[in-house]
């Protein structure tokens, strides 16, 4: 095909037209400040009121205050972690887990060197967590629960309602990262039970740069940054207009779309299913079932992912090995790790990852070409010739 083909969607999506189109009036000549005292100024602040609307509604939340805009996905995390743990600076402990995204995870580990008790709950081969390990874990001195909706690598969800009706009963503050579950599968944040809810607009065709925190009334949490008086105090800096009326734009056409995404999933199964039929090689990382529809991430023995992804950037297609904000790494992926993915496999795995505007002829043409990617590679693999010294044969 003469275009690109985008199946890293669990990276960064395209902007939407009518995302585009309704940023433009405030990059030309509604350029106000929302926060000023004039007009001008107030006028905008009406549109930005409107985008945590859409937001709110995105979300299920009960009052549109309850949406914070913040700069990303990882601030957001940031926001509530840090936020959560500095109201409550007696309670030393944290439960996570072990597959949980670099903003989340290395912040953790920060906070481990500063002496608090952190547990990282456990997944299994299928990347489901342990979660009787999780709520047996949870104890008088806990500040804080932060589990993910779904996985960024895998798209495993995880049981996030149990956990969260579990530590309300408790009083112990939830905190879920939904940046890879907003725009993909319906989200009612009341049923979720949850204090704090991160999303990332880059992720449902918003543009980059910004993103949002849900924080339920009433929930105990300090700003993480100091100044005005932006976002009832709770997030100080001028506000990204722009950014902000885009999130919403996309917010709303997420939710209209959302039926959409069960074409979605037949064009992943398919993809997913003929991978698996064609290559004896290969195997599916993660779940089946209970995932979100777009994301698939299988593993091919014997061969390094990265070359995968660099022949297949040649032919026009862009995938991914994992988390964008891990790229450059030559180790396996800590989710895959953590699932117990042989060694073989892990470094050879891949994740497509769709969006609403990925087409058959897309997955066509991706299925036409990875197997002569494969084949290349498995040639000049010493790991596979020491197989084929062994007797064994890959179908493709």
């Amino acid at each position: 095909m003469d275009r690109l083909i985008y199946l890293d969607n669990n990276a960064t999506t395209m902007v939407a037209r009518e995302v585009v189109e309704s940023m433009m009036p405030f990059l030309t000549d509604r350029y106000g400040n929302p926060s000023s005292m004039h007009d001008f100024g107030g006028d905008v602040e009406e549109d930005v009121e409107q985008a945590r609307h859409r937001v709110a509604g995105l979300l299920g939340a009960e009052h549109d205050y309850e949406v914070v805009f913040t700069s990303s996905g990882t601030e957001s995390d940031n926001f509530a972690v840090s936020g959560v743990l500095s109201y409550f600076p007696r309670k030393r402990h944290i439960i996570t887990t072990r597959v949980e995204h670099p903003a989340v995870m290395n912040l953790c580990k920060k906070y481990e060197r500063d002496g608090y008790r952190v547990t990282y709950v456990p997944v299994d081969r299928e990347g489901h967590l342990d979660l009787d390990f999780l709520l047996s874990s949870v104890d008088e001195d806990t500040a804080l629960v932060s589990v993910m909706h779904a996985n960024n690598e895998t798209g495993v969800i995880h049981p996030v309602e149990q956990i969260g009706a579990f530590l309300q009963e408790r009083g112990v503050p939830f905190h879920i990262d939904g940046v890879q579950a907003a725009g993909k599968i319906p989200i009612d944040v009341k049923k979720l039970n949850c204090d704090l809810y991160t999303i990332s607009g880059h992720k449902f065709h918003a543009m980059k740069g910004v993103g949002a925190l849900y924080v339920r009334r009433g929930t105990r949490i300090r700003p993480i940054l100091y100044g005005g008086h932006q976002e009832r105090g709770r997030r100080p800096g001028t506000e990204n207009v722009p950014g902000i009326v885009g999130m919403g734009m996309a917010a709303e056409l997420a939710v209209k779309h959302l039926p959409d995404e069960e074409r979605v999933r037949a064009l992943r199964d398919r993809l997913e299913g003929e991978i698996l039929k064609k290559f004896s090689n290969v195997s599916l990382n993660g779940a089946k079932d209970k995932r979100v529809p777009n994301t698939t991430n299988v593993g091919f023995e014997f061969i390094e992912g990265e070359a995968i992804l660099l022949y297949l950037s040649e032919r026009g297609i862009a995938a991914s090995s994992g988390s964008a904000c891990s790229s450059g790494s030559l180790e396996p992926s800590h989710v895959l790790r953590a699932m117990g993915v042989p060694f073989t496999s892990a470094h050879g795995s891949i994740r497509f990852s769709l969006s609403r505007y990925t087409t058959d002829e897309e997955i066509d043409y991706t299925l036409e070409v990875l197997p002569a990617v494969v084949e290349k590679l498995l040639e000049i693999s010493p790991y596979w010739d020491n197989e084929k010294k062994c007797g064994r044969e890959i179908k493709l």
